[in-house]
């Protein structure tokens, strides 16, 4: 039997994830261009959901990526990371381009955690630890891209124990309709699918 969506969503133990939702990545001046044209949709709904989050009083959790000038620390064993490389957008850390996109914020009691490597928003990184110090147990996984990293997210955080919610609108992925693929025959066995109405609709009724 599948989760009650709003058992799982309640408030005093949920937190929404953003994944890679920073202007480098999904901006204008994107290292990914195609990516970011295929998450424009994506970018206002994950702002309703960050929003509605923070009234119902849900923690904002923004997951970014970022590479220093000299690349040290740094993956290059992929060819993901050879084409962010070669680039013309730098990632810097602190830079416009590694920082989240405006339209979610950041507001002040959101949490920003930035990685140097790898392709998983959780695993070597401060998530895991901050979200348990949040008393977190449902992770609402949004952001890209639906063909690397918000997978990697969804099954690192399955493996830790986490509850995941996917809401559908919420992510993006290239093509769409691999990505939409993802979602029913992957994800769908990993998460609850839903949407961000049905999430934000779950808060509003919460007690």
């Amino acid at each position: 039997m599948a989760p009650d969506l709003s058992a799982l969503v309640d408030p005093t133990r949920v937190a929404v994830v953003t994944s890679e939702v920073q202007a480098g990545v999904v901006g204008p001046r994107s290292a990914l261009p195609e990516l970011a044209a295929a998450a424009a949709p994506m970018i206002p709904a994950v702002a309703r959901l960050c929003a509605g989050a923070r009234a119902a009083g849900v923690a904002v959790v923004h997951c970014t990526a970022a590479r220093r000038a000299d690349g040290r620390g740094s993956n290059d064993n992929a060819r993901l990371f050879a084409g962010v490389r070669k680039s013309p957008v730098a990632l810097l850390p602190g830079s416009p381009e590694a920082s989240v996109v405006p339209e979610l914020g950041p507001e002040p009691s959101d949490l920003v955690l930035t990685r140097l490597h790898g392709l998983s928003p959780m695993t070597g990184t401060d998530l895991d630890p901050v979200l348990r110090n949040l008393g977190v147990t449902t992770i609402v996984a949004t952001g890209v891209s639906v063909n690397v990293a918000v997978t990697n997210l969804v099954m690192d955080a399955v493996n830790r124990g986490y509850q995941v919610v996917v809401p559908r609108d919420a992510v993006a992925g290239l093509p769409a309709d691999y990505a939409a693929a993802v979602i029913d025959r992957t994800l769908a066995l990993l998460a609850t699918i839903t949407t961000v109405d049905d999430v934000l609709a779950a808060w509003k009724g919460a007690p």
